[in-house]
This record gives structure tokens, sequence and C-alpha cells, in this order.
């Protein structure tokens, strides 16, 4: 009889400013792993974030919540990077860009000593770009290097459908595709409800989508910073990853002819399971939607080579 007790289940998450502590906390109450750690570079605020939490403990499980270092990456089967450089007054895009890829390439690199066999969650904006830049610094298989893609737009986008036609968003099947980001596309071709066709006005869908497209602005300049969803939307990825579900989400990985697309990660419908991203779902979509796909890629494309150079 095989008497060995199970692997203990670990996350771990680099990063612990509003994303990061939002998405640690939301994994600590749904109790999705046996161990969570809580990295940052201001080590002070993820002692103080890890202690909070352990006081919260009697109300919630027994998950195990510590302050850690790179180290504590060794046994992580997810580690979920949130890490980033904000934005300096008269910092162009691009060196931002330059700037949170440096980042990241340190962090990979302390990540890759300890670590060949977890998974990659990238959270980070421009989070496409930087999931792209990840699989290439760490040379791991390209379904272990997730971005957290148009998970959260999807989300958004089936929200505002149901608020449109009085129905739960949970019941309503449509996605947003491409980047995360201004040159993200609506799938309207393949909407639906429980395989009938939505019935909405050209102007409903055009108000629908810019809502969806334009949502973090909205959040961003009422209250500084989005938080609450993506950390939903992560929890949602990694639960996939952990209970090995085969789910079907809207997860940014690199395409290899993906319509015509290749060479560039985007959020496209794919299945996420223990292994990370299974397989890429190449779903029917209309000419329009598919040159409006190419020219999402062509931009961030584009923008990889700007910081390459």
């Amino acid at each position: 009889m095989d008497t060995s007790k199970p692997k203990k289940t670990r996350i771990v998450v680099i990063g612990i400013g509003a994303v990061g502590s939002t998405t640690a906390y939301t994994l600590l109450l749904k109790e999705r792993m046996d161990e969570l750690v809580l990295i940052d570079a201001n080590q002070a605020k993820a002692v103080g974030d890890a202690l909070d939490m352990n006081h919260g403990l009697p109300f919630v499980g027994r998950t195990r919540v510590w302050a850690g270092t790179y180290e504590d990456c060794r046994e992580a089967d997810i580690i979920i990077i949130t890490a980033g450089a904000a934005q300096k007054p008269g910092e162009s895009r691009v060196d931002l860009l330059k700037r949170n890829v440096s980042i990241y390439e340190s962090i990979i690199g302390e990540v890759l000593k300890v670590n060949d066999h977890g998974i990659l969650l990238i959270a980070s904006n421009p989070v496409d770009i930087m999931s792209y830049f990840s699989l290439k610094k760490s040379n791991w298989p390209v379904n272990r290097v997730i971005g957290s893609g148009t998970l959260l737009d999807s989300a958004r986008f089936r929200y505002l459908i149901g608020e449109k036609l009085n129905l739960d968003p949970r019941s309503v099947h449509a996605h947003i595709v491409g980047e995360h980001g201004d040159s993200e596309l609506p799938l309207w071709s393949l909407a639906n409800v429980a395989g009938t066709e939505l019935v909405l006005a050209d102007e409903d869908k055009e108000e629908i989508f810019t809502n969806t497209r334009d949502a973090a602005y909205q959040i961003i300049e009422s209250k500084g910073a989005t938080y609450y969803a993506i950390a939903l939307a992560l929890d949602r990825i990694c639960t996939a990853i952990l209970r090995n579900e085969g789910a079907v989400l809207n997860v940014s990985t690199m395409l290899d002819n993906y319509h015509g697309v290749s060479d560039v990660y985007l959020g496209v419908p794919c299945i996420v399971d223990r292994t990370g991203v299974r397989e890429i779902m190449k779903v029917n979509i209309s000419d329009s939607e598919r040159e409006l796909l190419h020219r999402s890629a062509d931009k961030l494309k584009n923008l990889i080579q700007s910081i390459s150079v």
C-alpha cells in the first residue's frame, strides 16, 4: 500500500501590488492551494500582507501563507507574475516596455534557477508582450507560459451583453480575442445564448464592445487601478490548471498559423488543464474578424520589434 503523502500544491505570486495582493487573497478565500507564497521587491509589503492573511486563517481554512524568496519557487506548481514598473512622467510607452521587460528578465532568471517544471502565469500589462518575452527568456514549452489574455475582456463582454438582454452572464457565450488592449476584437459571429443568435441592434453591439474595450480606462479614472475582476480571472485559470479541468478559457498563448497569424501571443479560446494550454481552439470566424485579428497581431509585432532593437 502506498503510504506516501500527496504533494502539496503551491502557488507563488510575484509582485504584491494591487493586482498581486488581491489575487493572493482571492486564491486564499477559495482555498485553491495548500501553500501560498508572496514575493515582492518590497519585502516588508509581502511580510505585512502574509501576516494579515494569516490572521484570517481561522475563518477560511488551512492554507499556509508566507512571504518568501525565489527559492520558494522550487516547489511551485504555478508562478503568477504581476510585477511591473509604473510609467514615469514624460516616459514613452516603448521605454516603459523596455524597463518592464528588463524587470521580467531578472524575475524569470531567478525562477529558472530553481524551477523547471511549473507554469508561468503572466498578468503584468501589456500582458501579451510580457508573455512573449517570458517565453523567449524561459525557453519553457509554450504550453507552460500563459498570459491572462482576453479572459477578463470576455467576462466584461458577457456581463454587458447579459445586462442588455436581462440574462445571467454565465448563460452568454461570447468571446473577445486578440490583444488585451485597444486592438482587441469581439467575435459577434460566434456570440450566442443556448445556441441561438443574439438579437441586438448594431448600435447596441457598438456600445457593448466600446464599453468592454474601454472598461479599464473607466475604472482607472475612477479609482486608480483594476484588480478585483483580474484577480478572479487569474483564480479561474489556476483552478483549471490545478483541477485538470480541460476548461475553455480565452488566455494568451503563442500562435502558430492561427487564421494566418504566427509568432505572437494573443488571447484566443484555449483548452486549459494540468499541462497548461493543452490545445488552441481554432474557432470559425468571419473574414472581417480575421482581418481585425491580423491588425491586432501586427500592432503587437511592431511593438515587440521596437523593444528588441
